[in-house]
């Protein structure tokens, strides 16, 4: 069975491209680590509209990240505070993290 993966990665200032590409090299170094099929939990979210706060996907990232097997924090994370706060959610919640 395939682990679940939520990536928790810094999105401000980045573009669409740059976001997936990092993404992307998440993925591979997760499966490399753990020597295991990998379920990736999609949390680049196209879905909300241009007035949605920051809270609001915050709050959707939480909600995939209690689906988690294993999060896996990009470079960056301990400087963003939505990271911060998903970090410190894997942490007290228990979910094996990558950092």
């Amino acid at each position: 069975m395939a682990k679940k993966l939520f990536i928790s990665q810094p999105m401000r200032g980045k573009t669409d491209e740059e976001i997936l590409h990092e993404r992307k090299k998440a993925i591979s170094e997760a499966r490399e680590i753990t020597g295991e099929d990998i379920e990736v939990l999609d949390t680049f979210f196209t879905d909300f509209s241009e007035d949605a706060k920051p809270l609001q996907y915050l709050a959707r990232s939480i909600e995939f990240l209690a689906k988690a097997d294993i999060a896996y924090f990009a470079p960056g994370w301990e400087t963003a505070r939505g990271c911060k706060i998903e970090h410190e959610c894997a942490v007290e919640y228990g979910i094996d993290r990558i950092e």
